[in-house]
């Protein structure tokens, strides 16, 4: 099957250390015939141009400095000349078959939409699978088949897809108008998802297609995920509410009230943990309620946005490639970071797994150099709500972690 090209665009906003890693990782990624674009404040547009040049990469620079990620998502969309435009977070890294796999679905006519799978800092634990949101912007999770699948949507009633891992057919996104700017953050994703399913469609699942999230620090939240502002996503949540209201069931002000009393009772899991003071508390409900409060200034969208006229720009050299990945403890660590850069200075794609005694926590990240590593201790915790003492030896969870990386990334003898 001929794969489907494809333009990728990213968003990042004074995170620029996190884009130049993400475009790294992107460097390395299978798919034939894909295009990168770049929406970023000034700062990010000069780590993105370094990048280009260091790795000779001929990207599609837009400069943008405002906190609106739909707005920013709109701008990369006007440049996007490919059939099929895909969105990737500037804090995530995506496998290498990570885009092959989220297009392949879009071979099919009737798809308008396909989301993939998102892994957190351990590399063992799912931050986001597969979930429909409804009228009144609930998540609702369940479990799709494990091979790619195709679901039919209602305007109530729609697969969300994750900002960080999601792809859509360009024509489609166009005809609705694009991204709501009145969603500067949050549930930007879900209206696009309910928008589009009245217009008919189906979205695929692919569990295959996977990326690695971190959740970087921002004006939202903390590195440790605790919410640091919530006015923005209040003002999202009355947005919502007021336009996907599911008013047959109950009036939009009954799920807003609902929201309200889940973000609440979010913020006191983090007191109770110790993340939070009852201050905190106080202070993030009222700018949840301050967002609630603010005019909506934006129309939501309602004429489609005109195609682009930008020539398509693929990236060199992105076809598939070997791998290898590399097993040890920590006392190897040199002699495998040694293999490790050497294989990659060949252009393989190259995991590292190393073990080390006791509980450390687990992690997998990508590194600045270009590879891949999972590191922790033989008991170490894998999930980061889950015990810090895990009964099972690390040795055959990793066992588990080369079968799946087998699948995901090029990994040779």
């Amino acid at each position: 099957m001929t794969p489907i090209s494809a333009s990728l665009i990213i968003v990042s906003r004074h995170r620029p250390a996190a884009l130049m890693r993400a475009l790294a990782g992107v460097a390395q990624m299978d798919h034939p015939s894909f295009e990168v674009i770049v929406v970023a404040d000034p700062a990010g547009i000069a780590a993105a141009t370094t990048t280009a040049r260091s790795l000779a990469l001929p990207l599609k620079l837009a400069e943008y400095d405002h906190p609106n990620i739909s707005v920013a998502r709109n701008i990369g969309l006007g440049l996007a000349s490919a059939p099929v435009v895909a969105f990737l977070d500037d804090d995530a890294v995506p496998e290498p078959t990570w885009l092959s796999r989220l297009t392949a679905p879009f071979a099919d006519p009737n798809v308008t939409a396909a989301g993939g799978y998102v892994l957190g800092r351990s590399g063992l634990a799912w931050q986001w699978r597969a979930m429909w949101v409804d009228g009144d912007g609930f998540d609702h999770p369940f479990t799709p088949p494990n091979t790619t699948s195709l679901h039919a949507n209602t305007p109530t009633h729609a697969i969300k897809t994750q900002g960080t891992n999601c792809a859509f057919r360009r024509d489609a996104l166009l005809k609705i108008g694009g991204f709501d700017p009145g969603f500067t953050f949050y549930l930007e994703d879900a209206d696009v998802n309910l928008r589009l399913a009245a217009h008919g469609g189906l979205t695929a699942i692919v569990p295959s297609a996977v990326v690695h999230h971190g959740f970087a620090p921002s004006a939202q939240r903390r590195k440790d995920r605790v919410p640091a502002d919530l006015t923005q996503i209040g003002h999202s949540l009355a947005r919502f509410t007021a336009q996907h209201g599911q008013s047959q069931n109950a009036p939009p002000q009954n799920a807003l009230a609902l929201h309200i009393a889940g973000q609440r009772a979010r913020l006191i899991r983090h007191m109770v943990s110790g993340a939070l003071e009852p201050g905190d508390v106080a202070r993030l409900m009222a700018g949840l309620q301050n967002g609630i409060a603010q005019p909506q200034t934006h129309a939501p969208p309602n004429t489609p946005l005109a195609p682009t006229s930008s020539k398509f720009t693929p990236l060199p050299n992105t076809g598939p490639r070997s791998g290898c990945l590399f097993f040890g403890t920590s006392a190897q660590r040199q002699s495998l970071t040694d293999a490790a850069q050497a294989a990659r200075a060949k252009g393989q794609i190259v995991t590292l797994i190393i073990l080390s005694r006791g509980l450390h926590p687990h992690t997998h990240r990508f590194t600045d150099q270009g590879y891949w590593v999972q590191s922790g201790g033989r008991f170490g915790q894998s999930f980061r709500t889950g015990p810090r003492f895990v009964g099972q030896p690390v040795a055959q969870r990793h066992a588990a972690e080369a079968a799946r990386l087998a699948q995901f990334r090029p990994v040779g003898p």
